[in-house]
Protein backbone atom coordinates (compact mmCIF):
# COMPACT_ATOMS: atom_id res chain seq x y z
CA UNK A 1 0.00 0.00 0.00
CA UNK A 2 1.57 3.29 -1.24
CA UNK A 3 -1.65 5.74 0.12
CA UNK A 4 -3.99 5.76 2.83
CA UNK A 5 -6.72 3.45 2.85
CA UNK A 6 -10.10 4.94 3.92
CA UNK A 7 -12.77 2.46 5.24
CA UNK A 8 -15.92 2.36 6.87
CA UNK A 9 -16.72 -0.25 9.47
CA UNK A 10 -19.94 -1.65 9.47
CA UNK A 11 -21.53 -3.17 12.25
CA UNK A 12 -24.44 -5.42 13.04
CA UNK A 13 -27.22 -4.12 15.59
CA UNK A 14 -30.32 -5.67 16.90
CA UNK A 15 -33.33 -4.25 14.99
CA UNK A 16 -34.43 -1.73 17.39
CA UNK A 17 -31.08 -0.86 18.34
CA UNK A 18 -30.65 0.21 14.50
CA UNK A 19 -33.65 1.52 13.89
CA UNK A 20 -33.33 4.04 17.43
CA UNK A 21 -30.07 4.99 15.47
CA UNK A 22 -31.36 5.65 12.06
CA UNK A 23 -34.10 8.35 13.99
CA UNK A 24 -30.69 9.89 16.14
CA UNK A 25 -28.87 10.27 12.47
CA UNK A 26 -32.47 11.46 11.00
CA UNK A 27 -32.02 14.58 13.67
CA UNK A 28 -28.52 14.77 14.31
CA UNK A 29 -25.98 16.31 11.74
CA UNK A 30 -22.85 14.61 14.04
CA UNK A 31 -19.85 15.07 11.94
CA UNK A 32 -17.73 11.66 11.78
CA UNK A 33 -14.07 11.91 13.71
CA UNK A 34 -10.99 10.95 11.81
CA UNK A 35 -8.51 8.87 13.11
CA UNK A 36 -5.48 7.36 11.47
CA UNK A 37 -4.38 3.98 11.94
CA UNK A 38 -0.77 3.31 11.19
CA UNK A 39 0.40 -0.26 11.02
CA UNK A 40 2.24 -2.38 9.50
CA UNK A 41 0.18 -3.85 6.34
CA UNK A 42 3.20 -5.51 4.39
CA UNK A 43 6.53 -6.40 5.16
CA UNK A 44 8.08 -8.43 8.19
CA UNK A 45 5.68 -7.15 10.95
CA UNK A 46 2.78 -7.66 9.15
CA UNK A 47 1.09 -10.25 10.93
CA UNK A 48 2.00 -7.75 13.79
CA UNK A 49 -0.05 -4.67 12.07
CA UNK A 50 -3.17 -7.02 11.28
CA UNK A 51 -3.38 -8.03 15.05
CA UNK A 52 -3.68 -4.13 15.96
CA UNK A 53 -6.16 -3.58 13.25
CA UNK A 54 -8.29 -6.51 14.60
CA UNK A 55 -7.77 -5.08 18.04
CA UNK A 56 -8.84 -1.56 17.46
CA UNK A 57 -11.14 -2.72 14.73
CA UNK A 58 -13.22 -4.81 17.49
CA UNK A 59 -13.79 -2.10 20.52
CA UNK A 60 -15.24 0.24 17.38
CA UNK A 61 -17.09 -3.34 16.73
CA UNK A 62 -18.53 -3.38 20.25
CA UNK A 63 -19.48 0.35 19.99
CA UNK A 64 -21.49 0.71 17.37
CA UNK A 65 -18.74 2.23 15.25
CA UNK A 66 -18.45 5.17 18.17
CA UNK A 67 -16.04 6.18 20.17
CA UNK A 68 -17.06 8.68 23.07
CA UNK A 69 -20.61 8.79 20.99
CA UNK A 70 -19.22 10.10 17.37
CA UNK A 71 -18.86 8.07 15.02
CA UNK A 72 -15.99 7.27 13.48
CA UNK A 73 -13.93 6.96 10.39
CA UNK A 74 -10.91 5.04 10.44
CA UNK A 75 -8.10 6.38 7.96
CA UNK A 76 -5.18 3.24 7.24
CA UNK A 77 -2.19 3.76 6.18
CA UNK A 78 1.06 1.22 6.11
CA UNK A 79 3.72 1.41 8.10
CA UNK A 80 5.88 -0.54 6.39
CA UNK A 81 9.23 -2.07 6.94
CA UNK A 82 11.27 1.59 7.20
CA UNK A 83 10.90 4.56 9.56
CA UNK A 84 11.18 6.53 6.56
CA UNK A 85 7.92 4.86 5.54
CA UNK A 86 5.54 5.44 8.51
CA UNK A 87 6.97 8.32 9.42
CA UNK A 88 5.72 9.65 5.73
CA UNK A 89 2.67 7.50 6.74
CA UNK A 90 1.47 9.36 9.88
CA UNK A 91 2.45 12.86 8.33
CA UNK A 92 0.06 12.14 5.72
CA UNK A 93 -2.87 11.14 7.69
CA UNK A 94 -2.46 14.54 9.86
CA UNK A 95 -1.41 16.96 6.75
CA UNK A 96 -3.82 15.13 3.67
CA UNK A 97 -5.78 13.19 5.71
CA UNK A 98 -6.31 16.06 8.58
CA UNK A 99 -7.14 12.91 10.75
CA UNK A 100 -7.80 14.35 14.87
CA UNK A 101 -5.50 11.71 16.30
CA UNK A 102 -3.03 8.85 15.02
CA UNK A 103 -2.74 5.01 16.28
CA UNK A 104 -0.36 2.72 16.00
CA UNK A 105 3.10 2.32 14.76
CA UNK A 106 5.21 -1.25 15.85
CA UNK A 107 8.97 0.14 15.31
CA UNK A 108 10.48 2.20 18.11
CA UNK A 109 12.72 3.99 15.68
CA UNK A 110 9.84 5.09 13.72
CA UNK A 111 7.97 6.02 16.92
CA UNK A 112 10.55 8.05 17.93
CA UNK A 113 10.60 10.21 14.36
CA UNK A 114 6.99 10.35 14.16
CA UNK A 115 6.66 12.17 17.85
CA UNK A 116 8.15 15.28 16.23
CA UNK A 117 5.58 14.84 13.45
CA UNK A 118 3.16 14.61 16.08
CA UNK A 119 4.32 17.57 18.64
CA UNK A 120 5.17 20.14 15.53
CA UNK A 121 1.41 19.76 14.53
CA UNK A 122 0.08 19.29 17.87
CA UNK A 123 -1.89 15.64 16.78
CA UNK A 124 -2.07 13.16 19.67
CA UNK A 125 -0.39 9.94 18.94
CA UNK A 126 -1.07 6.95 20.49
CA UNK A 127 1.55 4.40 20.07
CA UNK A 128 0.20 1.08 20.27
CA UNK A 129 3.66 -0.96 20.10
CA UNK A 130 6.95 0.39 19.84
CA UNK A 131 8.77 0.00 23.65
CA UNK A 132 12.14 2.52 23.33
CA UNK A 133 12.55 4.03 27.00
CA UNK A 134 13.00 7.12 25.78
CA UNK A 135 10.04 7.59 23.43
CA UNK A 136 7.29 8.58 25.91
CA UNK A 137 8.85 12.22 27.97
CA UNK A 138 5.36 13.68 29.29
CA UNK A 139 4.99 15.20 25.45
CA UNK A 140 1.38 16.68 25.49
CA UNK A 141 1.06 15.12 22.39
CA UNK A 142 2.50 11.71 22.18
CA UNK A 143 0.75 8.67 24.64
CA UNK A 144 1.42 4.84 24.75
CA UNK A 145 -0.79 1.93 25.13
CA UNK A 146 1.98 -0.57 25.23
CA UNK A 147 5.06 -0.97 27.61
CA UNK A 148 8.60 0.08 28.11
CA UNK A 149 11.45 -2.41 27.27
CA UNK A 150 12.60 -1.74 30.87
CA UNK A 151 9.49 -2.07 32.75
CA UNK A 152 9.69 -5.76 31.31
CA UNK A 153 13.04 -6.28 31.53
CA UNK A 154 13.14 -5.08 35.29
CA UNK A 155 9.80 -7.07 36.29
CA UNK A 156 11.63 -10.26 34.63
CA UNK A 157 15.06 -9.50 36.83
CA UNK A 158 13.16 -9.92 39.86
CA UNK A 159 11.08 -12.66 38.66
CA UNK A 160 14.60 -14.68 38.29
CA UNK A 161 16.32 -13.56 40.90
CA UNK A 162 13.06 -15.24 43.32
CA UNK A 163 12.69 -18.73 40.67
CA UNK A 164 16.58 -19.35 40.68
CA UNK A 165 16.75 -18.56 44.44
CA UNK A 166 19.35 -16.32 44.11
CA UNK A 167 21.13 -17.97 41.57
CA UNK A 168 22.71 -16.69 38.03
CA UNK A 169 21.48 -15.75 34.98
CA UNK A 170 23.54 -15.82 31.46
CA UNK A 171 22.04 -12.69 28.98
CA UNK A 172 21.99 -13.53 25.38
CA UNK A 173 20.54 -10.55 23.28
CA UNK A 174 20.08 -8.71 19.98
CA UNK A 175 22.63 -6.15 19.62
CA UNK A 176 20.34 -3.08 19.32
CA UNK A 177 18.81 -0.51 21.29
CA UNK A 178 15.50 -2.53 21.97
CA UNK A 179 18.09 -5.64 23.09
CA UNK A 180 20.37 -3.88 25.35
CA UNK A 181 17.36 -2.23 26.64
CA UNK A 182 15.69 -5.04 27.95
CA UNK A 183 18.72 -6.96 29.09
CA UNK A 184 20.25 -3.79 30.64
CA UNK A 185 17.16 -3.59 33.00
CA UNK A 186 16.90 -7.02 33.39
CA UNK A 187 20.60 -7.57 34.78
CA UNK A 188 19.71 -4.27 36.97
CA UNK A 189 17.30 -5.93 38.75
CA UNK A 190 18.37 -9.44 38.82
CA UNK A 191 21.72 -8.37 40.79
CA UNK A 192 19.35 -5.50 42.97
CA UNK A 193 17.31 -9.05 44.06
CA UNK A 194 20.51 -10.54 45.23
CA UNK A 195 21.43 -12.58 41.81
CA UNK A 196 24.33 -11.90 39.93
CA UNK A 197 25.18 -12.16 35.71
CA UNK A 198 27.49 -15.32 34.68
CA UNK A 199 27.72 -13.48 31.44
CA UNK A 200 26.85 -11.80 28.47
CA UNK A 201 27.05 -12.04 24.39
CA UNK A 202 25.01 -9.92 22.16
CA UNK A 203 24.05 -10.44 18.22
CA UNK A 204 23.71 -8.93 15.21
CA UNK A 205 19.95 -7.33 15.05
CA UNK A 206 17.86 -9.32 12.30
CA UNK A 207 20.56 -11.27 10.33
CA UNK A 208 21.47 -13.89 13.48
CA UNK A 209 20.61 -17.55 12.53
CA UNK A 210 22.98 -19.57 14.82
CA UNK A 211 23.83 -19.68 18.44
CA UNK A 212 25.49 -22.86 19.25
CA UNK A 213 28.39 -20.95 20.34
CA UNK A 214 26.59 -18.82 22.57
CA UNK A 215 25.17 -22.23 24.46
CA UNK A 216 28.13 -23.12 24.89
CA UNK A 217 29.22 -20.23 26.58
CA UNK A 218 26.31 -20.40 28.86
CA UNK A 219 26.27 -24.25 29.46
CA UNK A 220 30.44 -23.75 30.38
CA UNK A 221 28.99 -20.89 32.67
CA UNK A 222 26.94 -22.68 34.81
CA UNK A 223 24.31 -20.30 35.06
CA UNK A 224 21.32 -21.67 36.41
CA UNK A 225 19.31 -19.76 34.01
CA UNK A 226 19.39 -18.02 30.28
CA UNK A 227 18.09 -14.87 29.86
CA UNK A 228 17.55 -13.97 26.21
CA UNK A 229 15.93 -10.85 24.17
CA UNK A 230 14.73 -11.34 20.90
CA UNK A 231 11.90 -11.04 18.67
CA UNK A 232 10.21 -12.00 15.73
CA UNK A 233 12.01 -15.30 13.51
CA UNK A 234 14.94 -14.49 15.88
CA UNK A 235 12.93 -15.41 18.67
CA UNK A 236 11.61 -18.62 16.46
CA UNK A 237 14.88 -19.89 15.95
CA UNK A 238 16.50 -19.08 19.05
CA UNK A 239 14.09 -21.00 21.17
CA UNK A 240 14.47 -23.31 18.48
CA UNK A 241 18.12 -23.95 19.05
CA UNK A 242 18.03 -23.64 22.69
CA UNK A 243 16.01 -27.14 22.56
CA UNK A 244 18.05 -28.66 19.95
CA UNK A 245 21.22 -27.99 22.18
CA UNK A 246 20.14 -29.98 24.87
CA UNK A 247 20.07 -27.20 27.63
CA UNK A 248 16.33 -27.18 27.92
CA UNK A 249 16.94 -30.31 29.99
CA UNK A 250 19.14 -28.35 32.50
CA UNK A 251 18.94 -24.69 32.17
CA UNK A 252 15.40 -22.89 32.23
CA UNK A 253 14.91 -19.33 29.39
CA UNK A 254 13.75 -16.79 30.04
CA UNK A 255 12.78 -13.88 27.70
CA UNK A 256 10.66 -10.75 27.25
CA UNK A 257 7.08 -11.79 26.32
CA UNK A 258 7.62 -11.23 22.80
CA UNK A 259 9.79 -14.68 22.63
CA UNK A 260 7.11 -16.50 22.43
CA UNK A 261 4.07 -14.11 21.65
CA UNK A 262 1.78 -14.40 18.19
CA UNK A 263 3.15 -16.16 14.76
CA UNK A 264 6.39 -17.21 17.21
CA UNK A 265 4.19 -19.48 19.54
CA UNK A 266 2.31 -20.72 16.73
CA UNK A 267 5.33 -22.13 14.85
CA UNK A 268 7.23 -23.22 17.21
CA UNK A 269 4.22 -25.31 18.99
CA UNK A 270 5.56 -27.45 21.87
CA UNK A 271 8.97 -26.70 20.87
CA UNK A 272 8.26 -23.97 23.45
CA UNK A 273 7.11 -25.80 26.09
CA UNK A 274 8.77 -24.42 29.74
CA UNK A 275 10.00 -21.02 27.98
CA UNK A 276 9.08 -18.34 30.47
CA UNK A 277 8.33 -14.60 29.77
CA UNK A 278 7.30 -11.56 31.32
CA UNK A 279 4.38 -9.40 29.80
CA UNK A 280 1.41 -7.37 30.68
CA UNK A 281 -1.15 -9.97 29.06
CA UNK A 282 -1.58 -13.52 27.71
CA UNK A 283 -5.09 -14.57 26.36
CA UNK A 284 -4.90 -17.31 28.61
CA UNK A 285 -5.35 -14.57 31.53
CA UNK A 286 -8.14 -15.95 34.02
CA UNK A 287 -10.43 -12.59 34.35
CA UNK A 288 -14.37 -12.65 33.25
CA UNK A 289 -13.36 -9.60 31.01
CA UNK A 290 -10.44 -11.30 29.26
CA UNK A 291 -12.91 -14.47 28.34
CA UNK A 292 -15.82 -12.20 26.69
CA UNK A 293 -12.25 -10.45 24.78
CA UNK A 294 -11.34 -13.72 23.76
CA UNK A 295 -14.25 -15.17 22.86
CA UNK A 296 -15.54 -12.04 20.46
CA UNK A 297 -12.32 -12.22 19.15
CA UNK A 298 -11.64 -15.84 18.09
CA UNK A 299 -15.79 -15.06 16.66
CA UNK A 300 -15.08 -12.11 14.24
CA UNK A 301 -11.86 -12.98 13.47
CA UNK A 302 -11.34 -16.97 13.41
CA UNK A 303 -7.81 -16.53 15.56
CA UNK A 304 -6.60 -15.94 18.77
CA UNK A 305 -5.42 -12.18 20.36
CA UNK A 306 -2.37 -11.46 20.99
CA UNK A 307 -0.75 -8.62 23.81
CA UNK A 308 -0.05 -6.45 20.01
CA UNK A 309 -4.39 -6.60 19.70
CA UNK A 310 -5.21 -5.46 23.28
CA UNK A 311 -2.82 -2.60 22.91
CA UNK A 312 -4.82 -1.39 19.89
CA UNK A 313 -8.15 -2.48 21.54
CA UNK A 314 -6.81 -0.32 24.94
CA UNK A 315 -5.72 2.77 22.52
CA UNK A 316 -9.68 2.39 21.47
CA UNK A 317 -10.64 2.57 24.65
CA UNK A 318 -8.76 5.38 25.63
CA UNK A 319 -9.99 7.67 22.78
CA UNK A 320 -13.23 6.26 24.01
CA UNK A 321 -12.69 8.27 26.84
CA UNK A 322 -11.39 11.01 25.89
CA UNK A 323 -13.45 12.13 23.31
CA UNK A 324 -16.40 11.20 25.47
CA UNK A 325 -14.83 14.49 27.76
CA UNK A 326 -14.27 16.91 24.60
CA UNK A 327 -16.64 18.94 24.10
CA UNK A 328 -15.54 19.97 20.43
CA UNK A 329 -13.62 17.37 18.44
CA UNK A 330 -10.17 19.21 17.73
CA UNK A 331 -6.79 17.76 18.33
CA UNK A 332 -5.95 19.90 21.21
CA UNK A 333 -9.00 19.09 23.17
CA UNK A 334 -8.33 15.39 22.61
CA UNK A 335 -4.86 15.70 23.40
CA UNK A 336 -5.79 17.18 26.63
CA UNK A 337 -8.74 14.84 27.68
CA UNK A 338 -6.45 11.86 27.37
CA UNK A 339 -4.83 13.30 30.34
CA UNK A 340 -7.96 12.72 32.54
CA UNK A 341 -9.42 9.30 31.03
CA UNK A 342 -8.60 7.93 34.35
CA UNK A 343 -8.38 3.68 34.35
CA UNK A 344 -8.72 1.25 32.24
CA UNK A 345 -10.12 -0.88 32.20
CA UNK A 346 -8.79 -4.06 29.92
CA UNK A 347 -8.25 -7.58 29.33
CA UNK A 348 -4.90 -7.17 30.27
CA UNK A 349 -6.27 -6.29 33.77
CA UNK A 350 -7.16 -2.31 34.99
CA UNK A 351 -4.32 0.05 34.29
CA UNK A 352 -3.64 3.88 34.31
CA UNK A 353 -1.23 6.50 32.34
CA UNK A 354 1.73 7.33 34.42
CA UNK A 355 3.01 11.04 34.11
CA UNK A 356 5.08 10.06 31.43
CA UNK A 357 2.25 8.94 29.34
CA UNK A 358 3.20 5.40 29.85
CA UNK A 359 0.68 2.68 31.06
CA UNK A 360 1.09 2.11 34.78
CA UNK A 361 -0.09 -1.75 34.88
CA UNK A 362 0.90 -5.38 36.25
CA UNK A 363 3.25 -7.58 34.43
CA UNK A 364 2.84 -11.08 34.23
CA UNK A 365 5.33 -14.41 34.52
CA UNK A 366 4.17 -16.76 31.85
CA UNK A 367 4.95 -20.41 30.94
CA UNK A 368 4.04 -22.28 27.82
CA UNK A 369 2.18 -25.32 28.30
CA UNK A 370 -0.21 -27.19 26.67
CA UNK A 371 -3.69 -26.91 26.51
CA UNK A 372 -6.89 -27.98 25.31
CA UNK A 373 -6.23 -25.16 22.81
CA UNK A 374 -2.85 -25.83 22.12
CA UNK A 375 0.16 -24.66 23.96
CA UNK A 376 -0.24 -20.99 25.41
CA UNK A 377 1.29 -18.23 27.73
CA UNK A 378 -0.36 -19.79 30.88
CA UNK A 379 0.01 -16.94 33.48
CA UNK A 380 1.89 -18.34 36.65
CA UNK A 381 1.82 -15.06 38.98
CA UNK A 382 1.79 -11.34 38.54
CA UNK A 383 5.03 -9.18 38.88
CA UNK A 384 5.88 -5.96 39.40
CA UNK A 385 8.91 -4.01 37.67
CA UNK A 386 11.95 -2.78 39.13
CA UNK A 387 10.37 0.17 39.79
CA UNK A 388 7.18 -0.87 41.65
Amino acid sequence: MTGSARRQLFVLAPIPALALGLTACATTSEAKVSIGLVVPTSGVHKSIGTDMSRGFDLYLDQHGGKLGGRLIDVVEADEGDRAETGVAAVTRLIQDDEVQAVVGLVSSETALAAKDVANNSETPLIVTGAGADQLTDGSDYLWRTSSTNSDIGGALGKAVAQETDRGTAYVIGSDDAAGHEFSDSFMIALEAAGSSVAGQSYTPAGVTEEWSGLFDKAKDSGADAIFAAYAGKEAEAFVQQYRESGLAKSTRLYGPGFLTEGDVLSALGSTASGVRTALHYSDAMDSLMNDAFVKDYRKAYDATPTVYSVQAYDAAAALDKALDLSDDVNRNEIADSLGSVGTIVSPRGNWTFDPNHNPDQPYFLRVVKGTADGPRNVVLQEITSAGS
